[in-house]
């Protein structure tokens, strides 16, 4: 990428709002099995913490050159993964959240919409209380179409998301049970690509170790190559490319500059 590019990528600025977590990862050997039932023993012998979730997808964005702020929720959601580490293999995952999470500020949101210039919005729902679906209608309201909003949801009633770009990937679609009257929909399909508009786009077959946050990324590529072609069919390929990158990593990935071309 030439200095001009990255200077051009660099005035981009996108405003992330989603739910985050940390993720643990917990790593040790496995050598025996506990006599006390048909399981393992872990001794631990290190733990590695890594940023979740929204928090993925903004630094992926970051890693690419973007400019990028991010509202989430106060309260902590920490997901714990056992390891064994010489074969990289995950045992066990131990979620830690609290059952109400507060709302998004839909104030908060104003501000930052009114004292900011934002090429873009990307909201990365978990679907853990952050964000309503009556606050994602007021979000979308308040950008009223001025600039894209890419959607990664869990939600099973998407219709919220109106004139949106929304990703999801195969199972998630399968559960929807209303989409918004005017949207574009992106489905990944895993080690065979994605669909958009009954098209199929493939992807690189890569070996996998590790799918967890592959979502994360492919969002934040389609959020860029978006920005910077203006064409959803190459972001889609690209984003592709990129989460194919994904799952060749253990744990959560996050893009750079040399992911670009």
């Amino acid at each position: 990428m030439s200095t001009q590019q990255q200077d051009l990528l660099k005035k981009l600025k996108i405003l992330v709002i989603g739910d985050s977590c940390e993720d643990v990862y917990h790593y040790g050997r496995c050598e025996r099995l506990s006599p006390e039932a048909p399981v393992p023993i872990l001794k631990l012998s290190r733990s590695e913490s890594k940023s979740g979730m929204c928090l993925n997808v903004a630094k992926n964005l970051q890693g690419l050159g973007l400019s990028v702020d991010v509202i989430t929720q106060n309260e902590l959601i920490k997901k714990n993964r056992y390891v064994e580490e010489k074969r990289l293999v995950h045992l066990l995952r131990v979620d830690e959240e609290q059952n109400n999470i507060t709302p998004i500020d839909i104030e908060k949101v104003k501000s930052f919409l009114h004292f900011n210039d934002y090429n873009a919005v990307v909201i990365s729902d978990y679907n853990k209380g952050f964000l309503l679906n009556s606050s994602c209608s007021k979000i979308i309201e308040i950008i009223d179409n001025k600039i894209p909003v890419f959607v990664d949801s869990k939600k099973h009633d998407l219709s919220c998301f109106h004139n949106c770009i929304i990703k999801i990937n195969k199972s998630e679609s399968d559960v929807v049970t209303l989409l918004p009257s005017t949207h574009e929909l992106i489905v990944t399909l895993g080690e065979d690509g994605a669909m958009w508009k009954g098209n199929y786009y493939p992807t690189n077959k890569s070996k996998l170790y590790d799918v967890c946050g592959a979502g994360d990324t492919f969002l934040a590529a389609l959020t860029f190559e978006y920005l910077r072609t203006t064409s959803l069919g190459d972001a889609i390929l690209y984003a592709n490319k990129c989460a194919s990158i994904s799952v060749t990593h253990f744990g959560n990935f996050v893009l750079d500059q040399t992911h670009v071309y």
